[in-house]
């Protein structure tokens, strides 16, 4: 069949035309799928890490005393979730007094609370600390030296901590302290309060 009065272009255009909704589809499909591939780019690029040196994990000795800047950066702020994170529910707690221990975390707990709000403007500075490590168990000694204001007036006082630690659940906690008052003016920090320190240049710093 012959078509008549039809220009040669517009023939030849209805012979390309499929070809050229398939070509343009395949565009479109392109364009789609680009924004969308650089997407997933992207994503796996922000997932991966800045820096892909691994991690050294740190020893046990290195651990225990983290422990201790972080157990005693707590207690000076009064983070209550933060020190419980590094005590035993079963903690003994020895001070230099003669007075009873305290045993157990809810009993610690209440006495800590009571002893920090006659506290404000606290510092303590650790020293001379020895950690020894033996299979599960661990134990800490250190001299503190604290300043601040208790009662309003200003105190001075200086002392020594003996830790025991468990690693429990492949965490290390505390489970008895033990802190003896060596000298102080008057008013005295309660000596039965752990201190709290500053972290020490070749120590790791505390949370």
């Amino acid at each position: 069949m012959r078509i008549k009065n039809c220009p040669t272009n517009f023939l030849n255009w209805r012979g390309l035309r499929p070809a050229f909704l398939l070509l343009l589809g395949a565009v479109l499909l392109f364009v789609a799928a680009a924004p969308a591939a650089a997407q997933k780019d992207k994503k796996k690029k922000k997932d991966a890490p800045a820096d892909a040196t691994p991690i050294i994990p740190l020893s046990d000795e290195q651990q225990i005393d983290y422990l201790i800047s972080e157990m005693m950066g707590a207690w000076q702020v009064g983070d209550i979730e933060k020190l419980h994170k590094d005590y035993a529910d079963d903690v003994s707690v020895v001070n230099g007094g003669w007075a009873p221990p305290v045993i157990g975390w809810p009993s610690y707990v209440a006495q800590y609370q009571q002893q920090r709000a006659r506290l404000q403007q606290v510092r303590m500075d650790r020293t001379n600390t020895y950690i020894k490590v033996s299979g599960t168990v661990g134990w800490a000694c250190y001299q503190w030296d604290f300043s601040g204001t208790v009662d309003g007036q200003p105190s001075t006082a200086q002392g020594q901590t003996t830790l025991i630690m468990e690693k429990r659940n492949g965490r290390w906690v505390i489970v008895h302290n033990h802190t003896s008052l060596v000298q102080a003016s008057q008013p005295a920090v309660p000596a039965s309060t752990p201190p709290t320190a500053q972290p020490q240049p070749n120590k790791p710093a505390s949370s």
